[in-house]
């Protein structure tokens, strides 16, 4: 499965099976995942070559290489395919490092395996790398602080917003400002805690009612740290109103600190560490991270505190990438995670999972 660079454009090719390497797995993908940077890259990147975009992998092992210990062919796993390498998740069988890899319990269904590994590792990079919040596990830092620490998270009905609710809850950070459009009375509220200041916030209102509403769920605290998981259509200079300037705290000066999922200068202001969010950095410079990470969420999930963004499964496996990448690129994911089943994909040999 290619997609071509001027626009989502996608043509199914026949190809080998890959082999892994030393560290990587080969998975025989059930479910593919769909992501926002799926169409946006070839746009970005006109001159690179069709690749295979699809990086969210749900499916059994095949194949391991000779360094791996965890999995074993048979496996039912989750992972996340490095980005803008060959053997993604839109084919037959995917290739996956096996730190990015991690077991689906069984209660798990492969569609809702595959809306996590892109989106929920996003969020946990934002929250406990980017803005450093501390960790469910940190016993340095008092239930107490936990609760007195502010967060906004802005499109907290998208994927990566509803994945860093769960987290930032699981770590006891509260007051949790969520903002978002219609999905939120039905998908957040219910996660809100009213009794630790959790508040939701309809971002239809308009620019001054989210800017107002921020400020009275703040209460008089000031605000450190923002997570906006849209970073477009005036998101950034939302957070630029409410943002706190330095906060003295004994001898240490404490910095706001915003995340975004998009490049560029987001215009809060100088006095906030602005950071962006690169899921990539796991295969990178933060590999411990995901590994780590990783199997927290499939503990996660065996445990019920973790579950998967609500998903939509598009027919005809692999034809439908095409149409999940338009309704992407025009807006009307909302909630909502496409996947592919790829058995459904018209030539592809039935098997039983």
């Amino acid at each position: 499965m290619e997609v071509m660079p001027s626009r989502p454009q996608v043509q199914i090719i026949d190809s080998p099976i890959p082999s892994p390497n030393d560290d990587q797995v080969l998975i025989r993908v059930v479910v593919s995942g769909c992501n926002p940077k799926d169409w946006k890259l070839p746009g970005m990147m006109p001159d690179t070559p069709p690749l295979n975009q699809g990086d969210d992998i749900a499916g059994i092992v095949e194949k391991v290489g000779s360094r791996v210990w965890e999995f074993k062919p048979g496996d039912r796993v989750a992972a996340f395919h490095e980005m803008l390498t060959p053997h993604g998740s839109w084919a037959e069988y995917a290739v996956a490092w096996q730190h990015t890899t991690f077991h689906i319990p069984k209660e798990t269904s492969f569609e809702e395996a595959a809306a996590l590994p892109l989106a929920a590792m996003t969020a946990a990079l934002g929250l406990f790398s980017r803005l450093g919040l501390p960790e469910p596990w940190v016993k340095a830092v008092s239930d107490e602080e936990r609760q007195n620490t502010p967060l906004v998270i802005y499109g907290a009905s998208s994927a990566v917003g509803y994945y860093a609710l769960q987290l930032a809850k699981r770590s006891n950070i509260h007051p949790l400002i969520c903002i978002a459009g219609r999905a939120g009375g039905e998908r957040i509220a219910p996660l809100l805690d009213q009794n630790k200041g959790d508040v939701l916030i309809d971002y239809r209102e308009g620019e001054q009612a989210v800017v107002e509403g921020i400020k009275k769920a703040l209460n008089g605290r000031p605000l450190l740290h923002a997570l906006d998981a849209v970073s477009e259509k005036g998101t950034p200079e939302h957070l630029a109103q409410v943002l706190s300037q330095p906060v003295k705290k004994g001898d240490k000066e404490l910095r706001a600190k915003a995340t975004f999922v998009l490049f560029g200068k987001m215009g809060v202001p100088d006095f906030v560490d602005q950071s962006t969010t690169l899921v990539g950095s796991v295969h990178q410079d933060e590999k411990d991270f995901g590994y780590v990470w990783y199997r927290y969420m499939a503990r996660g999930l065996q445990e019920g505190w973790f579950k998967a963004q609500r998903t939509e499964v598009l027919p005809g496996g692999l034809a439908s990438v095409q149409e999940g990448l338009e309704r992407l690129k025009d807006g009307k994911a909302s909630a909502v995670k496409y996947v592919y089943r790829i058995q459904e994909t018209e030539g592809v040999e039935r098997s039983e999972e």
